[in-house]
């Protein structure tokens, strides 16, 4: 509940501070929903799991603060939060390592419209951080569906896939508001689908057993 009551705090403050237009406001209220999860997460079953997910929180947490950081840092901020796709990529991977070839496709096929919707605008120099970005969502998308259906408990891959798909559409709208046109309801938008997307990765430690190490993919 105390990590729960936290978390709705700095949501409501954030929200506050976006619609005054408070950047100082902003900065200090955003890592809070997020520093909840990390708090809350440490009740769940321990493992490699929960270890790949807490560290993905503990990057998104910093990618948060340097996107919320007066002046352009937004390279840095994609910096971070690929480093926690990739730690949730991890974590996908250590319990569920089969092909999942059509799963496989819908992630692939989901990065490329991405990508292609920001290259009809031009990316420029972002060009390839925005890339291998797209490509990292990509991989994390596909490893979280990948485990629909698989000897994971089913709870698990639900809140871990439908997490990471409300990831991947938040991500989505920053790409779109930030390089193809922008719309005002899109802070608002990204930074709610971001939290419900977090929250679903985060708890689906909670329905995850002892990880299981598989020889490769199968």
């Amino acid at each position: 509940m105390p990590w729960l009551i936290l978390a709705l705090m700095g949501a409501v403050a954030f929200l506050y501070g976006l619609s005054i237009d408070s950047p100082l406001i902003c900065l200090l209220t955003k890592p809070l929903p997020v520093l909840a999860l990390l708090g809350w997460l440490h009740d769940a079953p321990g493992g490699e799991y929960r270890r790949w997910l807490a560290l993905g929180l503990v990057f998104s947490l910093l990618g948060d603060i340097l996107l919320a950081w007066p002046g352009d840092l937004f390279v840095f901020g994609l910096g971070a939060f690929l480093v926690a796709h990739l730690c949730y990529l991890k974590a996908y991977l250590g319990d569920c390592r089969r092909l999942a070839p059509a799963q496989l496709v819908v992630a692939l096929l989901i990065g490329a419209a991405l990508l292609g919707v920001l290259m009809s605008k031009g990316l420029g120099e972002l060009l390839i951080p925005v890339s291998v970005y797209a490509l990292a969502i990509s991989c994390m998308l596909w490893r979280a569906l990948a485990r629909l259906g698989s000897d994971v408990p089913r709870r698990s891959a639900q809140l871990a896939a439908g997490g990471a798909l409300v990831f991947a559409f938040s991500d989505s709208l920053i790409g779109i508001d930030r390089f193809v046109v922008k719309f005002a309801a899109a802070p608002y938008l990204i930074i709610i689908a971001y939290w419900i997307g977090q929250w679903g990765i985060a708890a689906s430690a909670f329905s995850q057993k002892v990880a299981r190490q598989e020889p490769g993919f199968a």
